[in-house]
């Protein structure tokens, strides 16, 4: 693969809300220098619904000389509140590119499911159970939604060029959406391999790569419980959130750590991406802040089980490995770091 990735997370926003994510530049730079040197990455997707964390972050992958994948991920924000937050990444973006970094801009990521104004439902739950109750309504009600992304995502596109010189993409549910990609310059997909589709997955993406453009695995990875990897994208369920902020409470239920299974899930997904010829890919993700490790009391608390991040975040204490960070890293991240290391 040309770009060797992951996923950099400054703290989701949900609709008006803030991000609540702790925020410490200085750790943000260590972090990302850690990504460099010991991860051995060279591109880095930068994610989250803060422009100046988003920002502040790429500006210092860019001086690290990562490539910049600045990823504005508007979580249940209307159309007119996306394509502001889009003009203003845009012009961020630019900024950045202008100073000689090589920078990607990323138009949102799965808007179907995401945000309102394409599927029937006020939340995603809802939006989910308008495609899968009832098969036969689904087909009429899918495709007026993919008619509305493409239609935003033109008037986004068209937005985001305006202000941003560089290569344009969308992180898409590829299958679900069924995106115009003529508007981008990369086949952008979140792609999970689950149990259901683990004997076809390798061909699905030899298939995106068969049409012409270089292909971005936007998003990939497991969580940490056992038999998460089977899930694929769906290793969340488990948690319990809060039906008003949305922030995880606890699991829904006992599961035992499997860090090995969360390695070689990531290990086997890298190796069938490089040889099926995909351009860059993005290992989700580097750290989860919100799902704490919590390996003393309740087994329910330990949140780092539902994470598909590679390292394991502490609440009250810092790690071993890399003193004075809040966090040690788990069996994926040096299935992350050997495989990158010998790209």
């Amino acid at each position: 693969m040309r770009g060797n990735g992951i996923t950099y997370d400054t703290g989701f926003v949900r609709g008006s809300t803030k991000a609540t994510t702790p925020w410490n530049l200085d750790q943000v730079a260590q972090e990302l220098r850690i990504i460099r040197d010991d991860l051995h990455c060279t591109a880095v997707r930068i994610t989250g619904g803060d422009p100046e964390r988003i920002e502040a972050a790429a500006g210092l992958a860019v001086a690290l000389g990562l490539e910049v994948w600045f990823s504005p991920y508007p979580l249940e924000l209307p159309a007119d509140e996306m394509l502001t937050l889009f003009a203003d990444c845009a012009g961020r973006a630019e900024r950045l590119r202008a100073r000689g970094g090589e920078v990607v801009f990323v138009t949102g990521a799965e808007l179907i499911l995401m945000n309102p104004g394409f599927l029937p439902g006020a939340d995603l739950p809802e939006r989910l159970a308008s495609i899968f109750a009832d098969r036969t309504a689904a087909r009429g009600v899918l495709a007026e939604a993919r008619t509305g992304v493409n239609r935003f995502l033109a008037d986004a596109v068209a937005l985001v060029r305006e202000r941003f010189g560089g290569k344009i993409t969308y992180a898409s549910i590829y299958h679900l959406e069924n995106v115009d990609w003529t508007l981008f310059d990369f086949v952008s997909a979140d792609l999970y391999r689950s149990a259901a589709i683990d004997d076809r997955f390798a061909k699905g993406v030899r298939g995106l790569v068969r049409q012409g453009k270089p292909v971005a695995i936007t998003e990939f990875g497991s969580a940490t419980f056992r038999g998460a990897p089977d899930r694929g994208a769906q290793g969340l369920e488990i948690v319990e959130n809060d039906p008003d902020t949305g922030a995880p409470l606890r699991l829904d239920g006992e599961y035992s750590r499997d860090e090995a299974g969360q390695a070689t899930y990531v290990r086997e997904l890298l190796e069938i991406f490089d040889a099926e010829g995909v351009d860059t890919a993005f290992v989700f993700a580097f750290a989860l802040r919100d799902f704490p490790h919590r390996p003393d009391g309740d087994p329910r608390l330990d949140l780092d089980l539902a994470s598909y991040g590679i390292v394991k975040v502490y609440e009250d204490r810092h790690g071993e490995t890399y003193p004075g960070l809040p966090w040690e890293p788990k069996a994926a991240f040096a299935a992350v770091a050997d495989f990158y290391r010998s790209a």
